[in-house]
């Protein structure tokens, strides 16, 4: 696999994190993305997912999709920034699940101008670790 270095922007531990759980970086989504914990749920490692969009994290992102779907390059868009998060809705995706769907929409600007992403992410669970296999993007 080819990846592109990971940027990740330097974010405070204090810091509320982006997800927008509630909790700050360093007891949300930051311990899953610097590896020390795994995502518990299909919606957390969703989280963990828009977090990394959000700071950067092009590692996490390549290693927490499932191989038979990663790209072999990821690129993000600097003009980009990731604002916000909405949970949709969930199916399965629990701890004792093998497979999951988070619907979300997440909001964003991209240079200036204000947009969202809303999409239908389909997850599994494969040797106790969730992982994104793909998604459907919905207008």
């Amino acid at each position: 696999m080819r990846t592109v270095a990971d940027e990740a922007r330097p974010y405070p531990a204090d810091k509320l994190c982006p997800c927008q759980h509630g909790e700050t970086y360093a007891n949300c989504c930051g311990q899953i993305i610097n590896g020390a914990t795994a995502a518990p749920t299909a919606v957390q490692l969703m989280r963990s997912r828009y977090t990394a969009f959000a700071v950067g994290a092009v590692d996490y992102l390549l290693t927490s999709w499932h191989p038979r779907t990663r790209p072999d390059v990821l690129e993000l868009d600097p003009e980009q920034t990731w604002r916000r998060l909405e949970i949709i809705r969930t199916d399965k995706g629990g701890p004792f699940d093998k497979d999951g769907i988070v619907e979300f929409r997440a909001h964003y600007r991209h240079s200036g101008e204000r947009g969202s992403l809303h999409e239908v992410s389909r997850f599994v669970r494969e040797q106790g670790r969730w992982l994104y296999v793909d998604g459907q993007i919905l207008p």
